[in-house]
């Protein structure tokens, strides 16, 4: 795993809102882009915040809780309650129930789901004693907590994000949701997670202030039933001049991957900062953001995917790129019509 592609999962685990993201993202990310490799160029769709915001973790107390959660009754608030969308939880899913302890705080992990190149976890944080987790007040689109979230140790780039769902801010647990999507295979290995501090963000003083202090560090293991399907591959499409080739694209109800080739090597300036140069950025959009994705329902709504985060390998003349999220929700695939890419349209056959 190359330093930027750690660091960049590393910062998946913090969360902002928009507002912050907007105003942090363009600092942190000249600090992001100073260590990024010229052979490999991981693009991320959520904020990069400063290196210096992320503290090396100590050990806590690993365990497993009391009850384990289903991979149902831990998704299905989430990332939908539907009939179709429990039965392929339930079917996908795989219960964690690990965790660690420290200060009076525990943070399980209760489930994980995915495919073969993307995944989505659901921690829960819970005070021991049963007492309201977080001050009066606190909104969970204005958490982040640091460390380096879930650390699946696979050998490739990866990329993601989380967010915090607090369903009664008035009791003593809270959701946190990580995902992560790599362009190697992740199922069936061994994750590590850990966390340092639990902040609240202030806006009026722009900075982050501790809610909840603690160090948490435990792993699981990360297994569940890859159900995606396999859709074309050798597809041809041209823009800005270029040719690109659609080598693989692998959809499942939980995310999508599209990996292709453009026939020339996307050039970079190598600025002496090591930094983007707006040069730069112009012409990864042209090989990366530019290329568009759509995801048509069969009820005629259209999801575009083109933000999708992923990465960038010039190599021997040619770009290879990859890119994929995990959905905001389960998207059962007898409801999906079909997926375009670059104009390209794939017909979606749920098996």
């Amino acid at each position: 795993m190359n330093r930027q592609s750690e660091y960049q999962r590393t910062l998946d685990s913090l969360q902002f809102t928009p507002e912050q993201k907007s105003d942090i993202a363009r600092r942190a990310l000249q600090a992001a882009q100073g260590q990024q490799s010229h052979t490999r160029r991981p693009i991320r769709r959520t904020a990069l915040i400063a290196a210096a915001a992320v503290l090396v973790l100590a050990v806590g107390t690993a365990g497993a809780t009391g009850i384990l959660k289903s991979a149902g009754e831990a998704f299905a608030p989430i990332f939908g309650a539907s009939a179709a969308q429990t039965e392929i939880i339930d079917k996908i899913g795989y219960p964690v129930g690990a965790s660690a302890t420290d200060n009076g705080v525990t943070i399980t992990a209760d489930a994980v789901m995915g495919d073969q190149y993307n995944a989505a976890i659901v921690f829960t944080i819970t005070r021991d004693d049963g007492t309201a987790l977080l001050p009066a007040g606190t909104e969970d689109d204005m958490l982040l907590i640091r460390g380096s979230g879930a650390d699946l140790n696979i050998l490739g780039g990866s990329h993601g994000g989380s967010w915090f769902v607090d369903e009664d801010p008035t009791d003593d647990t809270l959701q946190m949701v990580q995902t992560i999507s790599s362009d190697v295979p992740l199922n069936d290995c061994t994750a590590t997670a850990e966390f340092d501090n639990i902040y609240r963000w202030d806006e009026a003083s722009g900075e982050s202030v501790p809610v909840i202090e603690g160090h948490w560090k435990f792993r699981f293991d990360v297994r569940y039933e890859d159900a995606s399907v396999t859709l074309g591959g050798g597809e041809v499409f041209t823009q800005d001049g270029m040719t690109f080739t659609v080598d693989s694209i692998s959809l499942s109800p939980v995310a999508v991957k599209v990996d292709y080739t453009v026939d020339s090597e996307i050039p970079q300036s190598n600025t002496p900062s090591g930094q983007l140069s707006d040069e730069d950025a112009r012409e990864q959009a042209r090989y990366f953001e530019n290329v568009e994705i759509l995801l048509t329902k069969t009820d005629g709504t259209v999801i575009d995917l083109s933000n999708a985060g992923g990465s960038i390998s010039p190599e021997d003349g040619v770009t290879v790129c990859s890119k994929g999220t995990v959905f905001s929700e389960i998207l059962p695939l007898e409801d999906l019509e079909s997926l375009s890419v670059g104009g390209i349209v794939y017909p979606i056959q749920a098996s």
